[in-house]
């Protein structure tokens, strides 16, 4: 159980998981990046499955935040053999990132800074993607991730699932305790519905920059299990 694929969110690239790629490749995993485009769903789940028909054997499949989504969908690949989620979306049948999204959040929940659509995309507003999205990140390189967004798609937060692949292959989670993006107490009611491994962390959603440890321990203790049952 080798090959690691790694899948982003929404408002990032690939390259914030290089902390976690380099801790990996030191353990002697096969590591590969999908850079979703994030205009689609369907777009980024075929995206993912090129990288995963690269793959020379059984693949832990992992996503952070709307790359839950992603993962949830093209996890039915056939040499996906588990999920993990880190703080991320893990939708059902007919949802998406927009329906899990649409309710308000608890009372004194932090609402996400996302500007209103522009020609169909949306962004964080630059001032407040530092204390949202990545307020345990080194202010430089969280004042850098703020100026590098990437254009998300109203055809990805909209995307439904059509099989939830965590429905029949394991699954792992990361709650990230202190996220202002997805309410802690969500991700929660997500990977338990999910059946999910469970680990909290106390960390910001962007946990996989500012904690790349306890993301690569969760990703290999999936491994390990997962060959372990399989074996």
């Amino acid at each position: 159980m080798k090959n690691i694929v790694l899948v982003h969110g929404g408002f990032v690239d690939g390259a914030g998981w290089e902390g976690v790629y380099k801790i990996l490749k030191r353990e002697g995993y096969s590591v590969s990046i999908v850079q979703n485009p994030t205009i689609s769903l369907e777009d980024d789940v075929a995206v993912t499955k090129r990288i995963l028909a690269a793959q020379d054997g059984p693949t832990i499949l992992v996503g952070h935040s709307y790359g839950g989504a992603v993962i949830t969908e093209a996890g039915n690949d056939p040499k996906v053999s588990a999920l993990v989620y880190i703080a991320a979306f893990a939708p059902d049948k007919g949802e998406s990132v927009g329906t899990l999204i649409k309710d308000p959040p608890p009372p004194g929940a932090p609402v996400p800074p996302i500007l209103p659509p522009q020609d169909g995309f949306l962004f964080l507003d630059k001032a407040k993607f530092p204390a949202s999205f990545a307020a345990d990140v080194d202010p430089e390189k969280a004042a850098f991730m703020a100026d590098s967004q990437v254009p998300w798609g109203i055809g990805a937060i909209s995307g439904a699932i059509s099989k939830p692949a965590w429905r029949t292959k394991p699954s792992w989670y990361l709650v990230t305790t202190e996220d202002k993006m997805i309410p802690p107490d969500a991700q929660r009611a997500m990977s338990q519905r999910a059946g999910a491994t469970v680990v909290e962390v106390k960390g910001s959603h962007a946990i996989y920059v500012s904690q790349p440890r306890a993301v690569a321990d969760l990703i290999q203790q999936a491994a390990t299990e997962t060959k372990a049952a399989t074996a």
